[in-house]
């Protein structure tokens, strides 16, 4: 696809003698936003961990297969580097740190923000994407909800300026009301061009938020299309989320 922000071809990954990802093939669009689907198991983790260059700090590695940002291979490239180039990554269970302020938080964030001399800016625009965090700027950041929590690590991740964000579970734990807030944002952020890869066991977060998904079940694409209309196929819901129909 000429126009892939991220171009995703044939990637195996295993794990000591155990293989988590066959072959898969996926891209996400310029600006666009997609969802991993499917169970717990399914190798969704494993394929953002290969992308954002953490794989090998959980004892994995990639067998086969090609990661392209921009055209350009990154496949097994430097966490670092590719932090530094725009692809972040926003880990299940939010990992803020928690003896630092709010504000704290956010200014860790920005360490290596593309496009310096910007950090007021993209602070005021994820001050104003969260106004619960506008409130407690002084407030230890192991104090807040976990609501509150996930919506700082968004908000950390946000400061570095990302042109991919990769979100892995970030409904995980929060009530039906928190979803719909963090799925307005997300929305946002999408808007403003940046990419999202999104993992995610809310099927109703997920058709909020993307436009296009793929299914992972063992390791194997076992469908993709457009999220609402994946999503409504009876099969995959059943057998793939969980989800019982009448």
């Amino acid at each position: 696809m000429a126009d892939a922000l991220v171009d995703i071809a044939g990637l195996s990954v295993t794990y000591g003698g155990v293989q988590a990802l066959h072959e898969v093939t996926l891209e996400v669009p310029a600006a666009g936003a997609v969802s991993l689907l499917g169970p717990n198991g399914a190798g969704k983790t494993s394929l953002l961990r290969a992308v954002s260059g953490l794989l090998t700090f959980h004892g994995g590695r990639i067998g086969a297969g090609r990661i392209s940002v921009d055209g350009r291979d990154v496949t097994g490239a430097d966490p670092v580097k590719l932090a530094r180039s725009g692809i972040v990554q926003v880990l299940e269970g939010r990992r803020v740190f928690a003896d630092l302020s709010v504000d704290d938080n956010l200014r860790s964030g920005a360490f290596w923000q593309r496009g310096g001399g910007r950090h007021g800016e993209t602070r005021d625009f994820v001050l104003d994407l969260f106004p619960d965090l506008a409130r407690c700027l002084t407030q230890p950041a192991g104090l807040l909800s976990g609501g509150q929590q996930q919506m700082l690590a968004i908000a950390r991740a946000l400061m570095s300026r990302p042109r991919l964000l990769l979100l892995d579970e970030p409904s995980l734990g929060l009530a039906p009301l928190l979803i719909r807030s963090i799925g307005g944002a997300l929305r946002r952020i999408n808007e403003t061009g940046v990419g999202l890869l999104l993992v995610e066991q809310s099927s109703a977060l997920a058709e909020a938020v993307t436009s296009r998904g793929y299914l992972l079940e063992t390791g194997h694409v076992r469908a993709s299309g457009e999220t609402r209309e994946l999503l409504a196929d009876p099969q995959v819901r059943a057998v793939y989320l969980g989800v019982k129909t009448a």
